[in-house]
């Protein structure tokens, strides 16, 4: 990544941290706990017990990523938003015998040392890593213009937005995919909220440990003097919205600098770091349609936990 690219994702966190904690309501975009510490934390929630989106979302693609291929055509780059550690790529990337690969990723290092390793597994594959921000269009490698794409966004992230920014992502997605593209997304389901709770707040503490990274890069990159003692981890399911949200909530009155500015805090005041929304297999098809694509396939696993979904960008027939 050039230093130039460095300026500009470090200006856009400054930014998001000064107007999130300026509001009465204190909110700070869920993709900046995606540095490289954090993204490492995410990946060790990943393979904790109370942790069942991964390993579910991992035996649906195990199942079905072959049936993909046949619906929706071999050869293709794939574009994977989001991409982090590329665990579950490779049988992606195989199963669809794609052309290339495209992994995005905000966090450069971590996505450069993850292209890195799977390089060395999949020696044939073509990989081009791209450090962006996905939630606006990107411009895609040039290798990779003019061929037909199936972008690939497992592990549910499309929760962590709320419906309107989730439409914009996907509408966001089409523009970047190009023409017809294909897109196979993993989404969480509603279920017992007390099975979404444990997965968001595990014994073990490490999704505490990755909310409470947040702060911890502020005071490294915005020149933050955040106590992170007087701030703790808490996980609320919200019905009403059908969501998990994630917080740090201030143990004690708080004042603190960071990228220039004073902020206070009160105690039990809450900074909001993320949502993950949950939804039906009617809401996600309803979402995929809100944003211009059209449901193709859906799998879930025995339990309706979560759900794979393949969708399509244009006119084309839907699922029955």
């Amino acid at each position: 990544m050039t230093s130039a690219t460095e300026a500009l994702l470090k200006d856009d966190f400054a930014d998001a941290v000064v107007r999130g904690l300026s509001q009465p309501r204190k909110v700070i975009p869920a993709r900046y706990l995606y540095d490289r510490q954090g993204s490492e934390l995410f990946e060790a929630i990943t393979t904790l017990p109370e942790y069942y989106p991964t390993r579910t979302e991992t035996a649906l693609l195990d199942a079905h990523a072959h049936e993909i291929g046949r619906i929706a055509g071999t050869g293709k780059v794939v574009v994977e938003f989001g991409s982090g550690s590329s665990t579950k790529t490779p049988v992606f990337v195989e199963a669809v015998r794609a052309s290339a690969y495209v992994p995005i990723d905000i966090s450069a290092d971590f996505l450069h040392d993850a292209a890195a390793g799977l390089a060395r597994l999949l020696p044939g594959l073509d990989i081009l890593p791209v450090a962006a921000d996905f939630t606006k269009p990107i411009a895609l490698p040039r290798a990779t213009r003019g061929s037909p794409m199936i972008g690939f966004f497992p592990g549910s992230t499309i929760g962590n937005l709320t419906h309107a920014a989730a439409i914009d992502l996907l509408r966001a997605f089409r523009a970047t995919l190009g023409e017809a593209p294909w897109l196979a997304i993993g989404i969480d389901l509603r279920k017992n909220p007390r099975l979404i709770e444990a997965a968001y707040d595990d014994s073990a503490g490490v999704t505490a440990a990755f909310n409470l990274n947040l702060l911890a890069r502020i005071n490294r990159e915005l020149g933050g003097n955040i106590p992170l003692d007087a701030f703790e981890h808490r996980a609320l399911w919200n019905d009403d919205l059908g969501r998990i949200e994630m917080h740090l909530a201030a143990t004690r009155d708080v004042r603190f600098h960071a990228a220039s500015e004073t902020f206070s805090l009160r105690e039990g005041e809450t900074i909001h770091t993320e949502n993950s929304h949950k939804y039906t297999i009617e809401e996600a098809r309803l979402l995929a349609r809100a944003a211009g694509w059209r449901p193709i396939r859906y799998w879930t696993d025995a339990r309706g936990l979560f759900s794979l979904h393949l969708w399509r960008g244009g006119a084309h027939e839907m699922e029955p």
